[in-house]
């Protein structure tokens, strides 16, 4: 195993919907997540934050507070998620990139249905993002 990495993610809500993109490549290719990756060398988390959300989503970003972190753990990586909350400059168009295969806001009711990556619906529920699950 490498030694673990450390990525961001992206809570970005906008009119009781999430911001979402489904993975198209890597070991979760197919599941549906917020905007999010590795943070690279010499890059501020927040920078990282800015970045990816643009890449995957076409939108701009602003970093507002720290949510929390979560990690992940395979045979192969160990992922270290440091997610912030943070507020789109413009809402419209939304267009995949980067490893997204799909970008779309999701009405925040509506996201415990979507094949999530592991863990994110207990993750956006216990931080009061989504509406808990029962």
């Amino acid at each position: 195993m490498t030694r673990p990495e450390i990525c961001v993610g992206a809570v970005v809500v906008d009119d009781d919907r999430l911001l979402m993109i489904r993975r198209g490549h890597g070991p979760a290719a197919g599941e549906w997540s917020i905007p999010g990756g590795r943070v690279e060398r010499g890059e501020l988390m927040v920078e990282a934050v800015v970045r990816e959300v643009t890449e995957e989503t076409g939108l701009d970003v602003v970093v507002d507070d720290y949510i929390g972190y979560v990690e992940r753990i395979s045979e192969d990586a160990h992922f270290v998620i440091h997610d912030f909350h943070a507020t789109a400059f413009t809402i419209e168009p939304v267009i995949a990139g980067d490893d997204a295969a799909e970008a779309r806001w999701v009405d925040l009711s509506a996201v415990a249905e979507l094949n999530l990556v592991e863990g994110l619906a207990e993750f956006l529920a216990d931080h009061h993002v989504i509406p808990l699950i029962t």
